[in-house]
């Protein structure tokens, strides 16, 4: 069993990478591509998306949801970021607003200024990779498979990412938390819930198609904040 664990965790560390390699060798013009019709797709599902929706501040070639996120503050929406406020302990949401005074977090990532800690109910997750039963790979520090274990009520949870992201499987552990949606530039991919059975993964989907009654250790140092 230790034998296994250690080569799925060694077979997640070269997916990471890989994934990671091909991220930053994206041109130009095929990211603005790609993050144009992501942002398309999360503007269809808009009406899912109950406040307070916790967002990220883009590193390492992650999808930018600021402008999103700015739309969002016009229309009256309240917005958090994720905040590591200790080792070993979940993450804290803090409120966010457009303009707000920032500081410089953990891995100089910025956060806001001010500790105004929120209980997000929709999430934005930026991913490394993600798997047909809706399983996330990310960074490998499991700080938000940490910190939404203990979230309550759980949030709807959107990984928002690049298609060719998607693996067969992400090989989960215990731990690891599925999502409800996973948005790319190639559309929305629905999952079913935690108790609910794994078949396969729903095809793309548009925003009218979400079920808005779903919104009901650490890393070594230089890993950044991902689970």
């Amino acid at each position: 069993m230790a034998g296994e664990r250690a080569e799925a965790a060694a077979w997640r560390r070269r997916m990471r990478a890989e994934l990671l390699a091909r991220r930053q060798a994206l041109g130009e013009e095929e990211r603005r591509r790609a993050t144009a019709r992501i942002l398309a797709h999360l503007e269809d599902l808009r009406p899912a998306l109950s406040p307070p929706v916790a967002f990220y501040w883009p590193i390492r070639g992650e999808v930018d949801l600021r402008g999103f996120a700015d739309r969002l503050a016009a229309a009256g929406t309240v917005l958090a970021l994720p905040v590591i406020v200790a080792r070993a302990a979940p993450m804290e949401f803090w409120r966010w607003e457009p303009g707000a005074a920032m500081a410089e977090g953990v891995w100089k990532i910025p956060i806001p200024a001010v500790r105004d800690p929120l209980s997000p109910r929709t999430v934005l997750l930026p991913l490394v990779g993600f798997d047909a039963a809706g399983y996330r790979l990310g960074y490998g520090g499991g700080y938000y498979d940490h910190t939404l274990a203990v979230l309550r009520p759980r949030p709807l949870l959107i990984g928002v990412g690049y298609g060719f992201s998607r693996l067969a499987t992400i090989r989960p552990e215990r731990h690891d938390r599925r999502l409800d949606l996973v948005v790319t530039e190639e559309g929305v991919e629905r999952f079913p819930a935690e108790d609910e059975p794994v078949r396969r993964a729903s095809p793309p989907c548009c925003g009218e198609d979400v079920d808005p009654v779903r919104t009901g250790l650490p890393p070594n140092e230089g890993t950044p904040p991902e689970g």
